[in-house]
């Protein structure tokens, strides 16, 4: 199918003002080949126009696959999936450059967004048939070598504890800590780097809390989903391609407060909501919980200071908010075999300061052991 051919099958469809579903398609492609293929190259131009034409084209295989995290584009013959066995080629290929170009454009158009060349990046979200996409894009000249495109796959975190113990994310002292937190209601962190498993194992400790329990949580993304009967989830929603209509995570965090929450859980902090979900936590919402992008919990107080400083939450407030808000750190850790519950931390203030004080390592209790008993208490098993 050659590239005139698919100008004029966009044209004719964009004349008749029909959606581009497979029967409109192969109507198009039959009548502006003029009998010139065959049945079967007809069907093959079909495809390949659904790939022009409708959802993500060649790399709609690629999202449906569960075991891709991201989906990445660097040149047309040159598109990379991101798994559990990390970085790897893939045999898609784009016919050139206007190709992927066309694709990122389509793409942000469906996330509500503008890409051309006033406004040569974009980032944005996709709704699929499960979970959602994160799209991001960049033109020529600021991407120097070709279009850039980068699809994130985020679908609903669904594993509970026992999945997670069996796929050997953790042992089974790391299973009773799990336990005791939940139990305890202590107010945790997971963390971690990217796609190392954070909001799988916070979905999972929320399916352990006591279905009696109202849980009201704030996301970016509805990735969250954990197997519990009081579990109500509220969405931020980005601003329309004009600018206007944002709902951010400050806010959905006020509104959160107002919905009776006996567990209040942020999806992920990653700005000014710090200071609405601290403010939260020493309001007597016992157990609440969020994830944080970070590489060791010892840089959960540097991290947080950095955001809490975007809502003009001072140095010294921010830490004796931390110190009454959040008890545990559990980091969470990418590994070659897979992912890992790597530590688990106790928040202790020093001198004014908070610091993340290493209980469990790699499988052992730490000499600070005691410190985390302290906090869970008798009869834990811990």
């Amino acid at each position: 199918m050659t590239t005139e051919l698919v100008e004029r099958v966009r044209n004719r469809l964009a004349g008749q003002s029909r959606a581009a579903d497979p029967i409109a398609l192969a109507e198009a492609v039959r009548a502006e080949a003029a009998g010139a293929l065959s049945q079967d190259a007809v069907l093959d131009a079909v495809r390949q126009a659904q790939d022009e034409f409708i959802g993500a084209g060649p790399l709609a295989s690629l999202i449906d696959d569960d075991d891709v995290t991201d989906v990445l584009v660097t040149a047309p013959d040159q598109v990379w999936t991101d798994g559990p066995k990390g970085l790897s080629r893939t045999s898609v290929r784009f016919s050139d450059e206007d190709a992927v170009r066309r694709l990122a454009q389509r793409l942000a158009l469906a996330a509500g967004r503008r890409l051309d060349d006033a406004q040569p990046y974009v980032d944005g979200w996709l709704p699929v048939r499960r979970g959602r996409v994160r799209v991001h894009a960049v033109l020529p000249p600021v991407a120097a070598d070709g279009t850039c495109l980068s699809l994130r796959v985020l679908r609903p975190a669904t594993h509970d504890l026992p999945a997670l113990r069996e796929r050997e994310v953790f042992g089974e002292t790391g299973a009773r800590i799990l336990r005791a937190v939940v139990e305890r209601r202590l107010a945790f962190l997971v963390t971690g780097g990217t796609g190392a498993g954070k909001t799988t194992l916070l979905s999972a400790l929320l399916g352990a809390v006591d279905p009696a329990e109202r849980i009201v949580c704030v996301e970016d993304a509805g990735e969250l989903r954990p197997t519990h009967p009081q579990f109500v989830s509220l969405v931020a929603r980005p601003a329309n391609v004009e600018g206007a209509g944002a709902i951010e995570l400050p806010e959905l965090v006020r509104q959160a407060l107002r919905m009776r929450p006996d567990r209040l859980v942020v999806g992920e902090v990653r700005g000014a909501e710090v200071c609405s979900l601290l403010n939260a936590l020493n309001t007597g919402h016992e157990g609440g919980a969020c994830t944080l992008h970070a590489n060791s919990p010892a840089e959960v107080p540097a991290r947080l200071e950095a955001l809490a400083a975007l809502g003009g939450l001072g140095r010294e407030a921010l830490h004796s908010q931390l110190a009454a808000a959040v008890r545990v750190v559990l980091h969470m850790h990418r590994t070659p075999a897979g992912r890992r519950l790597a530590e688990v931390a106790v928040l202790q203030r020093y001198h004014g300061e908070v610091r993340a004080v290493a209980v469990w390592r790699d499988g052992q209790w730490t000499s600070r052991r005691a410190l985390f008993t302290d906090l869970a208490g008798d009869g834990v098993g811990v």
